[in-house]
């Protein structure tokens, strides 16, 4: 197996250095320098605010006339005003996810070398372990520290040398202004912590947590404060972490979860509880290989191989591989199948920065949280998939709220953005607040997950009845545009972009009826119900009223400049930088638009991408150089595809190859950590070798010249397939499909196809010109 490692030869100088472990729920960002070790601990239901119902003014459709009339009448700005009357709620206890908590390890007593001098720290993304190794006066201290999902603790090991070298001080602080510590034992602590703060929320109301934190040493000794362990004299010292909350615990007894995984994973042992956490892991994570090419660069430092990235010596094809295997290890560290809330803005991690200011570290709806998920599929984890779809579930049952109280409508929809109680409003400025199919965005990732697995059961018991009612909300809501006889949307907005209505003396303007993006999720979205109402014998009436509004639904349009509209009228943009371009989601993740099928209509999309690439002001965001590349790789143009990414990693990755947004975007007073970067160009990585959304199994549809050699295994294919594909000097030398499901299967591969009529357990395998060899 390959080295996948992020490793380091200088000690670790703040958040943004520091190394990520998870189990699914428990986070860390572990900090290591020679003489101390700091752990950012966090807990992704440890959130401030509570679950609110956000009224509208109740006169519902009767509103909706009034804006629409102005709408259609071209008074934009009077429709605008009407929508803020209506469409915009008062700002409550809409809460953010916060750090829990900070443990630091002093080692002052060990003397260790403050120099850093043969000091090293790593994350081997094979075993999901973070270690560090320093010099002190004794010799060697190493340390090793790693979040078990089976044990569902942190556990470390801290061992030196030669014996009773072992010597530290752990200090157990809390980040919220409630928190308390007590010495439970005389080497355990106890901390009880409450999720408050006064920026999202009133500073009073937010999720509780109660916590241990044990050491367990073989020789010396361990004293116990208010907040502090002291070990002296130790030959090994294990550490062990656990914390539960009452989110959504109705019985007074949630505290005790924690107490039994830490007694549990102390009766087990470090080392019994360190093999079950790798073999666990190793399940998830031992899918997947990708060789891109092992050049001298690749046994340098990360952040060395980083820097020679960014300043344009290339000839590290390998890194890209450690960065997509990054991503799948953040996938399983952030979200496993049992974990009680999705990824958020920062995964499961919180560095403090988003929460303390306008952003809030909660679930955009626009794009954050959607590109989370784009890569959980095909790279072999669709069971961390799955808290997203229990999320979901949640969010449309508190989406008929606001159906009702905002629209006057059936069924349910969700906006911008949402909270752990599944928030489904308007946000609370229309300019930015009003994105209408920001929930079925994110419900989108239902069909996602049933083309790739064909699950029928979840089909019919979760992903059809959330679809179902979402496809019933906008049956009720759309209208009829009187100019173009058109089923639209609105009033909505292309998620927090604005535009000219008629040049710049008309004045800038956010909402509009029928942008692109809602109609190319709503006909997804009826197109997908009418085939599952098929599928599954139901709804024939249903199936009727879906293919009647399909007709009636506006196209895509291609505008003045070449560019796919991004609006129903052929606006001009008012900032053509702005980070957001939602209407390529008929490219990626949908299938609207591909080169073969609709190569007018993918040749304007190039023209919108390339228009935004000219831009000197481009807002260079994290997500924004993901959506390039993965646009590109729809559009088979693997060396553009390779540029978007080799600079997402270059330019916008911390030195822990985390994403950020840039300072000054959207208003961030800091560079803040935002991990769908990571999520996004973990995607465009793996659609630069596999895409199987055109109906096909696309074998290297976007291969860049730098990536001449290579092999990757276990990606997969729509369909429940799994694909391994190898080649050289830029051609295919062979493939394995391997089929879960029988029925035909079409693969391809440059100007070549071939058909399988497959079966279920079939392994096919492919030569150069996609021949069969022996199966």
């Amino acid at each position: 197996m390959n080295e996948y490692k992020l490793w380091y030869a200088k000690p670790a100088e703040g958040w943004s250095q520091g190394l990520p472990l998870g189990n699914g729920r428990i986070g860390a960002v572990v900090i290591s320098s020679p003489g101390r070790e700091v752990w950012e601990m966090s807990e992704v239901t440890f959130w401030s605010g509570q679950a609110e119902a956000v009224p509208g003014n109740g006169r519902g459709k009767e509103a909706l006339e009034e804006m629409r009339a102005a709408f259609f009448a071209g008074d934009y700005e009077g429709g605008g005003r009407l929508a803020k009357q209506s469409l915009m709620p008062v700002k409550s206890n809409f809460g953010t996810h916060l750090g829990l908590c900070r443990i630091t390890l002093d080692f002052a007593d060990a003397k260790p070398n403050l120099a850093g001098e043969n000091f090293r720290r790593e994350l081997d993304l094979s075993q999901a372990l973070v270690r560090s190794f320093s010099d002190t006066e004794g010799g060697w201290l190493k340390r090793e520290v790693f979040a078990s999902h089976p044990g569902d603790v942190l556990a470390a090991r801290i061992w030196g040398q030669s014996p009773e070298r072992v010597s530290f001080t752990l200090t157990l602080q809390g980040i919220t202004e409630t928190f308390e510590t007590r010495a439970a034992a005389p080497d355990t602590l106890e901390f009880r912590a409450q999720a408050t703060e006064r920026v999202h929320s009133s500073g009073k109301c937010g999720v509780w947590s109660q916590g241990q934190l044990k050491i367990v040493t073989a020789g010396g000794s361990v004293e116990c404060g208010a907040d502090t362990l002291r070990v002296t004299g130790a030959d090994e010292a294990w550490i062990y972490f656990t914390v539960a909350t009452d989110y959504r615990k109705e019985d007074t007894g949630w505290a005790e979860a924690g107490s039994r995984a830490l007694a549990g994973a102390v009766a087990a042992g470090y080392e019994r509880l360190r093999g079950e956490h790798i073999a666990d892991y190793r399940r998830e994570f031992g899918t997947v290989e990708l060789e891109l090419g092992n050049l001298p660069q690749s046994v340098l430092p990360t952040d060395e191989r980083m820097r020679r990235l960014r300043q344009g010596e290339g000839g590290d094809p390998q890194l890209y591989a450690l960065f997509l295997q990054y991503g799948r290890y953040l996938m399983i560290a952030g979200s496993r199948a049992d974990s009680p809330l999705p990824l958020h803005l920062q995964g499961i991690w919180n560095d403090g920065e988003a929460c303390r200011m306008g952003w809030s570290c909660d679930y955009h709806l626009d794009v954050n949280t959607q590109m989370n998920y784009y890569p959980a599929e095909v790279i072999g984890l669709g069971d961390s998939h799955l808290p997203l779809m229990a999320y979901i579930e949640d969010l449309a049952q508190a989406g008929r709220a606001a159906a009702r109280y905002f629209y006057g409508a059936a069924g349910w929809v969700a906006h911008v953005f949402s909270n752990a109680w599944g928030f489904a409003a308007p946000g609370w400025d229309t300019s930015w607040g009003l994105n209408v199919t920001g929930g079925l965005w994110l419900a989108a990732h239902m069909m996602e997950h049933f083309r790739y697995s064909r699950d029928t059961a979840f089909l019919k018991n979760q992903a059809y009845p959330v679809l179902k009612e979402a496809a019933v909300f906008f049956l009720d809501y759309m209208t009829i545009h009187p100019k173009y006889g058109w089923l639209v949307t609105g009033p909505s907005n292309s998620p927090e972009n604005h535009f000219y209505p008629d040049g710049p003396e008309s004045g800038v303007q956010q909402l509009s009826m029928g942008t692109t993006v809602d109609q190319e999720l709503v006909r997804e979205l009826f197109e997908f119900c009418r085939e599952a109402a098929g599928l599954l014998g139901v709804d024939e009436e249903f199936r009727a009223q879906l293919a009647e509004a399909i007709r009636k639904l506006p196209p895509l349009q291609i505008g003045s400049r070449g560019q796919l509209q991004e609006w129903l009228e052929d606006f001009d943009e008012a900032q053509p930088e702005h980070r957001h371009f939602s209407h390529l989601y008929a490219l990626y993740p949908g299938s609207q638009i591909t080169p073969e099928d609709t190569p007018e209509l993918a040749a304007a999309m190039r023209v919108t991408l390339e228009n935004r690439m000219l831009q000197d002001e481009l807002e260079d965001v994290e997500f924004t150089a993901a959506l390039f590349a993965l646009g590109f790789a729809r559009l088979h143009d693997g060396d553009q595809a390779l540029r978007h990414v080799s600079h997402l990693i270059g330019e916008l990755c911390f030195d822990n190859l985390l994403s950020y947004s840039r300072s000054g975007i959207g208003g961030a007073e800091t560079n803040i950590f935002v991990i769908d970067g990571n999520f996004g160009g973990t995607a465009a990585i793996a659609e630069m070798l596999l895409q199987s959304h055109a109906g096909y199994i696309h074998l290297l549809p976007a291969l860049p010249a730098a990536w001449g050699t290579g092999k990757v295994t276990g990606l997969r294919a729509k369909g429940n397939a799994e694909v391994d594909i190898t080649w050289e000097n830029g051609e295919l030398t062979r493939a394995v499909i391997r089929t879960h499901l029988a029925g035909r299967v079409t693969v391809r591969c440059g100007g070549r196809k071939t058909e399988l009529e497959a079966a279920a357990g079939g392994v096919y395998r492919l030569d150069a010109q996609l021949q069969r060899g022996a199966s």
